[in-house]
């Protein structure tokens, strides 16, 4: 049960990172410029066939997508693609309306859970899914190489650009028929905290149209609000609205609405460990689960591979990130999957993580067992877990003999008992050191002496580059 994740050999890519191209607004690579060049490249990358070609875009609610918007569609034109403009949605109703209008490409401009600061282009195909490494190692090179015009469409063939009124109205439905048919939410209370992000309109619609009193949170974006002490990453307010309303249950997405935290009628947190497992365990006894377990990522926490064993069913891990944790669920035909940061993808009903849709597999077993959620969604006791970062400024500490050989030696020493996990960020210069262990004091121990050595050992070689 002892794991160190190093990076896998990858098709080398300096924009895209595990979830599209992020960074600061308005500085490269999350400038107009790129983004002209991005559109340009993805729009020549993805024309195949005869039939015109077009491209749905959407956004959250940063005040940079009215920059990044205008650039990518400039862009998608000049490669020759119509491009259909739907405004703040969801990034799971973006992988939907992909493939419902048939279109060659889906674009969704936002960073997630991270600061209004930050903005992200993520792609998807033309079946709803988010690219590969190989793909956006591929559209990258036709960003970077030599650009005489060769490829972009000539001017009697450049696209045009509409906007789809309607695209709101169509994730609000295929959301809806998801809950069960026959069931209701007449009676809940639901607390919603939409993180003043892109479904801030759509999620609490298809609550009300199913039958619950809602109780808003996050609704009011400004451009610069967005998961500003709200959200899935910030979930105190919704616990604290939960008990002052008397809520059933509390739904808290993040900015782009493609990730969730619940909160139970008492204030406490739910996870997405907890979601993942009561999920798997209701469709396991209705006989909807498939291909005999679930994927979730290096990170979930141990007790939810002990539950889960509990019930036969499988764990599948794969490294961090939902769009790896989506291939491996097509690998193994497991139609659950997620991540403990809230990410649920349910392959029945979506081919990305959809908070929405979550959400409403639970509401839906909460009406079916009529049990409050704090009984209904802890299915297991989370092992102790502690998660400590290591900057560095030098060359990567993972690899170094020493390095190895303490993670090694404190993995031994927690065998059957916990396990370690060190792995290098996709996003930043640190080393993610995460123990676990049934004695939260061995959790600890275990924790400051990796943190120790590998933090002396980052120093001791960013020293020695200086120097030479």
């Amino acid at each position: 049960m002892n794991n160190v994740t190093t990076n896998v050999a990858t098709p080398a890519r300096k924009l895209f990172g595990t979830d599209g191209i992020r960074g600061t607004a308005n500085r490269p690579p999350m400038d107009a410029a790129t983004a002209l060049r991005l559109g340009q490249a993805a729009g020549r990358f993805f024309n195949r066939g005869n039939h015109r070609h077009r491209v749905v875009i959407g956004k959250d609610t940063r005040l940079s997508g009215y920059m990044l918007e205008p650039a990518l569609t400039a862009g998608f034109i000049g490669a020759g693609m119509d491009v259909m403009i739907v405004g703040p949605l969801p990034t799971p109703a973006i992988s939907l309306l992909t493939r419902s209008l048939r279109a060659d490409l889906g674009v969704m401009i936002s960073a997630s859970h991270n600061p209004f600061e930050d903005n992200g282009i993520k792609l998807f195909g033309p079946d709803g899914l988010k690219l590969s490494d190989e793909e956006e190692a591929a559209i990258e090179a036709l960003m970077t190489g030599p650009d005489n015009g060769t490829g972009l469409a000539a001017p009697g063939r450049l696209g045009r650009a509409s906007r789809l009124e309607d695209a709101p109205g169509r994730y609000i439905e295929a959301a809806k028929a998801c809950f069960p048919k026959g069931r209701s939410l007449e009676g809940m209370r639901i607390a919603l905290d939409c993180a003043n992000g892109a479904a801030y309109k759509v999620a609490p619609t298809v609550l009300w149209e199913l039958g619950a009193e809602v109780v808003p949170l996050g609704v009011n974006p400004d451009g610069s609000n967005i998961n500003r002490d709200c959200g899935a990453t910030a979930p105190g307010r919704l616990a604290e609205l939960v008990r002052e309303r008397r809520a059933d249950l509390g739904i808290a997405l993040d900015g782009d609405a493609d990730r969730l935290v619940l909160v139970d009628e008492r204030g406490n947190i739910v996870d997405g460990d907890q979601i993942i497992a009561l999920i798997a365990g209701s469709w396991q006894r209705d006989g909807r689960l498939r291909g005999g377990g679930v994927v979730t990522t290096v990170m979930s926490n141990l007790g939810l591979e002990r539950h889960l064993q509990g019930l036969g069913i499988a764990l599948h891990r794969t490294k961090v990130g939902d769009r790896y944790v989506g291939e491996r669920m097509r690998e193994t035909g497991c139609n659950i999957g997620g991540e403990q940061s809230g990410h649920v993808i349910l392959s029945d009903f979506a081919t990305t993580g959809d908070g929405l849709v979550a959400a409403l597999q639970v509401l839906a077993l909460l009406v079916e067992e009529g049990k409050p959620a704090s009984e209904a969604c802890r299915r297991f006791a989370p092992m102790p877990q502690k998660l400590v970062n290591i900057r560095f400024s030098g060359p990567s500490p993972l690899g170094d003999p020493e390095v190895e050989k303490a993670i090694v030696a404190v993995g031994d020493s927690l065998a059957g008992r916990g396990r370690v996990l060190v792995r290098a960020s996709g996003t930043e210069p640190l080393i993610r050191i995460m123990t676990e262990a049934e004695d939260e004091r061995e959790m600890n121990a275990a924790a400051l002496k990796l943190a120790q050595i590998i933090g002396m050992r980052a120093a001791a070689m960013a020293s020695a580059k200086a120097g030479s």
